[in-house]
């Protein structure tokens, strides 16, 4: 059950699972001298990778890729723990390359749908994305001072995006569900929007009983 005081997510249910498992990798490449930076780093250029082969129309390679380096989006955190990080920077230089990488693969899948002059799958590649970026600034924007809202509701946060993003590139090919990526883009757009309007309606919900 969600509640306004202590919202949890899908995610948070996630990283509770697998938390042990996630420490221990991070202090083992803390142990190895590996800075989180450059595992966030790494991740990036993973997505950037697996955005190609998608571009290219490769969409269970791509699909493959980034299940592969799935495991780095979390790592870089477990290894900041490990070495008892401090400072703000990783934390900016994550979500700013979380970002980048969405838009890597909304990118990849707008080409692609353009190559193959399907537009109204272009348009939904292009409402994802948007989603995605609202979904993101709406926790950024409420979580800054003049604001103060803890904003972590929301039935698309980014596993869940990367969750269908997996299952419509690979079910294609691995299922022989050739309408899998048109129902996941159709859910990706849906999704994504419709959580955005969810935290706006959470901060607005908090604010009012503040009385702001």
């Amino acid at each position: 059950m969600i509640s306004d005081n202590h919202p949890i997510t899908f995610t948070d249910r996630m990283r509770r699972i697998v938390s042990v498992p996630l420490n221990a990798a991070g202090g083992l490449l803390f142990r190895l001298g590996i800075h989180p930076d450059v595992v966030t780093s790494a991740g990036l250029i993973v997505v950037a990778v697996a955005a190609w082969f998608i571009a290219q129309g490769e969409l269970q390679t791509g699909g493959l890729i980034l299940l592969v380096g799935l495991p780095l989006d979390a790592l870089d955190g477990a290894v900041a723990r490990a070495m008892r990080r401090k400072g703000q920077f990783g934390a900016v230089l994550d979500s700013t390359l979380d970002r980048y990488a969405d838009c890597f693969i909304f990118a990849a899948l707008s080409y692609h749908f353009a190559v193959q002059e399907r537009f109204e799958m272009f348009l939904l590649a292009q409402a994802a994305l948007m989603g995605s970026y609202g979904v993101s600034y709406v926790r950024a924007r409420a979580d800054q001072m003049d604001v103060s809202v803890k904003v972590q509701v929301g039935i698309f946060t980014r596993l869940e995006r990367l969750a269908v993003i997996l299952a419509m590139l690979l079910m294609p090919s691995l299922l022989l569900i050739p309408e899998a990526l048109d129902i996941g883009m159709l859910i990706l757009a849906m999704g994504t929007n419709i959580t955005t309007l969810q935290r706006l309606w959470f901060v607005y919900r908090t604010l009012k009983k503040r009385g702001e």
